[in-house]
């Protein structure tokens, strides 16, 4: 299992219905979601394979990007415990 960190740019957030993105997100596998565009996903999947899951839910120019954060090198402050365990746990 890998851990990433999923951030994304929607172009046409009031214009097209980003419903579906969302829940191909939570179903790669255990989320987090603390910040309005960023999600960390743990899933057996790969950061190519996670980006072409997720590629068909985006507009032409919207911005995807996936990056491996299997690791115990992580900062943060300001989440409530709830996020924070999740972090803790997961990465």
């Amino acid at each position: 299992m890998s851990t990433f960190l999923i951030g994304y740019d929607l172009d046409k957030p009031g214009e097209k219905d980003y419903t579906d993105l969302i829940a191909a997100i939570k179903i790669l596998g255990a989320w987090w979601h603390h910040l309005d565009s960023t999600w960390i996903v743990k899933s057996a999947l790969t950061h190519v394979e996670v980006r072409d899951v997720l590629r068909p839910y985006l507009s032409t120019s919207d911005k995807l990007l996936v990056i491996d954060v299997t690791s115990d090198a992580a900062a943060w402050t300001g989440f409530n415990q709830r996020g924070s365990n999740w972090l803790k746990d997961n990465l």
